[in-house]
């Protein structure tokens, strides 16, 4: 028999009354707050999310304070979180909303679907938790909480499986608490139903869950493979002069990590020993630029850091020069700058960049 619509709501309510966490951003309907919790939650744990928030809350209490921050200081207590580009919209958006909406954001999902940054899930969340409109919020969680229950294997990462789960999802709302009725499947998801090792013992659905009673529990949902991840390799180059100083150079662009600094970098095709590196043009006409003494490979297996789109191989050089001058900054401001978690690890490993 059919789940009907107002069992499943009352049911996944009741459980998460009992069971949500205590969290901060649960505790307010201020859309600022909820906002911010919203973009920094995207593709992000709530463990992980939870004291860059406070952070943010702390340094800028209002939206008129992140607006008014500089670029650099927002990329810089973002640092660590990953997906840079949340950061930039995040700001250009209270700037928008500051500046030219009176601090004021919009009240109805339509409206909310404008500002740069959010999607369909994010003004689904502010909508329904801040303004109590019936608009289903549907990410990872909700597509595995539906995908079981209701035993559907629409690829999720398809039009129309977009469109099924969207649906599906905004006629179980709960339209006279939508904004509980989202928060709680999302928890469930979250903190039952796991991807794996879910608790189908306990679970509250246990008796109407298709994929259990299917026992395809381990492979709902279904989502179709992306395009193959792709391998770069990465040289950075590490400036260290007799007058302690260094050299951060700022990315620019519109690939990873936009408008955070890094060391000089040489891309190359592999991996590459200390021979092959000095070979290619860029280190040559950095060498040149630098008046670099000599060169000495600092890890002795590449790091591989992973995105989730490519696999970046990563050698760091300690390069040994003279005098930086006017072309460097000193060691001791390197802790200042923004940078991917990548540098931020190599810096507070590195001896050289300790006060």
């Amino acid at each position: 028999m059919p789940i009907k619509p107002t069992f499943f709501s009352k049911k996944l309510i009741t459980w998460y009354l009992q069971n949500g966490r205590s969290l901060p951003w649960r505790e307010t309907t201020d859309p600022y707050h909820i906002w911010l919790s919203e973009i920094m939650l995207q593709q992000t744990r709530v463990e992980q999310g939870l004291p860059y928030y406070l952070k943010f809350i702390k340094a800028f209490p209002t939206i008129e304070d992140l607006a008014t921050a500089p670029e650099e200081k927002v990329l810089k207590l973002w640092q660590g979180l990953g997906y840079y580009s949340r950061a930039r919209n995040l700001h250009f958006t209270a700037k928008l909303i500051a500046f030219e909406m009176n601090g004021i954001f919009p009240d109805n999902f339509k409206d909310l679907l404008k500002l740069k940054g959010v999607g369909d899930y994010t003004a689904s969340a502010i909508a329904s938790i801040c303004f109590d409109e019936s608009a289903a919020v549907v990410d990872g969680n909700v597509y595995r909480v539906l995908s079981r229950v209701f035993g559907i294997d629409t690829p999720t990462n398809t039009t129309n499986g977009i469109k099924q789960f969207k649906q599906l999802a905004q006629e179980l709302i709960d339209s006279s608490q939508p904004g509980t009725f989202n928060q709680a499947v999302m928890e469930f998801g979250a903190r039952h139903c796991t991807p794996q090792k879910p608790g189908c013992n306990t679970c509250i659905f246990s008796d109407k869950c298709e994929a259990l009673r299917q026992n395809t529990v381990s492979v709902l949902p279904v989502k179709l493979k992306k395009t193959k991840v792709k391998d770069v390799y990465f040289n950075y180059i590490v400036p260290i002069s007799g007058d302690e100083k260094t050299i951060l150079e700022q990315r620019t662009g519109k690939g990873i990590w936009q408008n955070l600094f890094q060391f000089p970098l040489v891309e190359t095709k592999s991996n590459v020993d200390l021979k092959e590196l000095m070979l290619t043009e860029d280190f040559t006409d950095l060498a040149k630029n630098l008046s670099i003494d000599s060169v000495v490979r600092y890890n002795d297996t590449p790091i591989i850091h992973k995105l989730s789109h490519r696999n970046i191989h990563t050698q760091f050089w300690i390069a040994n020069i003279s005098e930086l001058n006017s072309k460097g900054i000193l060691k001791t401001e390197v802790k200042d700058y923004a940078v991917p978690v990548l540098i931020e690890n190599f810096v507070s490993e590195f001896s050289f960049f300790q006060d």
